[in-house]
């Protein structure tokens, strides 16, 4: 079994870094606009306005960031996005207490929190590489996989039922907490980190030619490139589909909110069933044949959504297919983030790690917005089978042989 291996104390303390901050963020999910709609009374236009902005501009302030958190230590900046995480979430709760809330404010920490998060997962991913030997870096990335989906099963129906026992702001407070808590885990790493890569010639920021570092590199490597169009792409068409779902279910379908909810927590299991046989599976099959399995069948489960029905019949079909689509998920996430963290020297891992989580989430917030279009000119069922459609021909840009990971020290095709 995965968790039964011994990484060592090192990546235990970063793992259980990961874990704590996890679980606060899925025991908050959806918390700031549910305080929007409860306590400000926003709209629908408001509540979209403060997701799409948090995504948006909370990307495009990560793009300097990624050059920035390459040539530094990286606990220090973990820590520092802990920190500045658990400030920015506890005014939430200060500002309600004073009767100052505000929407403003709102979107102010959904950037600011949005921004944190993808440079922490940067320099968390240069951490990692760091701390676990090569041969160990699925294993790890599994642990944090099951870590993840354990936290999305159970975190939104314990915080929502936090919400209607303790108040609006109880899982944002909570949230806040667990960055503290997960700094404090960072810092309990120890041992020396190796300094960071140094650059060519002294600079007090980021150059311009760097900013688009992360990208030439992956556009330039025959290894990275097709995953790159094949997660942006996979991720875009399936979060599109969630809020379409939301109004098909709780709409015309007549499903109430726990059989919602129960329809789409339940099925998290698969992720961690995934996560917990990647191992075994890459060990019989090898990693490129299960990477690519895997892959292409995340692409067949979503066009079934488009079908559902009322009653109990079209409940367990969205259960089914959202468990085999998450139990895919689950084998291919972490072969996805070892493949990277093989394919791209220590030397640009923050850079690669950055580009790549904020073309993810540009994309989300773009797809989600033009499906949102979609389904006010066809039916939120149309659109939810067009996505479907386009999913299953996101296979072709998986690739289609093995390549062996890059040496440290190896230059970068990048051209630069």
């Amino acid at each position: 079994m995965v968790g039964r291996r011994s990484l060592g104390r090192q990546f235990g303390w970063l793992w259980a870094a990961y874990g704590v901050s996890t679980v606060g963020t899925m025991l908050a999910f959806d918390a700031l606009p549910i305080i929007a709609i409860l306590v400000l009374h926003a709209g629908p236009a408001e509540v979209s306005a403060l997701a799409a902005t948090g995504l948006a501009v909370g990307a495009a302030l990560a793009v300097p960031l990624g050059p920035w958190v390459e040539f530094r230590r990286k606990r220090p900046v973990m820590i520092a996005a802990d920190l500045i995480r658990f400030a920015t979430l506890l005014s939430i709760p200060a500002a309600f207490a004073l009767g100052l809330l505000g929407f403003v404010q709102l979107v102010v920490v959904s950037v600011v929190v949005g921004a944190a998060d993808l440079t922490s997962r940067a320099a968390s991913g240069a951490c990692l590489k760091a701390l676990v030997p090569p041969e160990d870096l699925l294993v790890a990335n599994g642990r944090f996989e099951s870590t993840s989906w354990t936290a999305t099963m159970i975190g939104p129906p314990l915080g929502t039922a936090a919400i209607g026992l303790f108040g609006p702001v109880t899982t944002v407070t909570a949230d806040a907490v667990s960055y503290l808590f997960s700094a404090l885990g960072i810092r309990a790493i120890g041992g020396k980190e190796e300094p960071p890569p140094q650059r060519a010639t002294p600079s007090s920021g980021p150059r311009r030619g760097e900013l688009l570092e992360g990208w030439r590199f992956i556009l330039a490597n025959p290894a990275l490139r097709p995953l790159f169009f094949n997660a942006a792409l996979n991720n875009g068409l399936i979060m599109a589909t969630a809020p379409l779902m939301a109004t098909l279910m709780l709409g015309p379908l007549g499903f109430a909110p726990w059989q919602y909810g129960l329809a789409f927590g339940v099925p998290c299991i698969g992720g961690l069933i995934g996560s917990r046989l990647v191992r075994r599976l890459v060990a019989r099959f090898g990693q490129h044949k299960v990477m690519f399995a895997s892959g292409a069948l995340r692409a067949c489960w979503v066009l079934w959504l488009a079908f559902v029905g009322p009653g109990a019949a079209g409940l367990v079909l969205v259960v089914l297919v959202e468990l085999g689509l998450i139990t895919c998920c689950g084998i291919f996430n972490p072969l996805l983030a070892t493949y990277r963290l093989e394919q791209t020297g220590a030397d640009r891992v923050a850079r690669t790690l950055s580009a790549w989580s904020v073309t993810t989430k540009v994309t989300i917030a773009a797809m989600t917005a033009l499906w949102g279009v979609l389904a006010g000119l066809t039916g939120p069922r149309t659109a939810i089978a067009a996505a479907g459609v386009l999913m299953l021909a996101t296979p072709l840009l998986l690739p289609r042989r093995a390549r062996t990971p890059l040496p440290e020290g190896e230059p970068a095709p990048s051209g630069t």
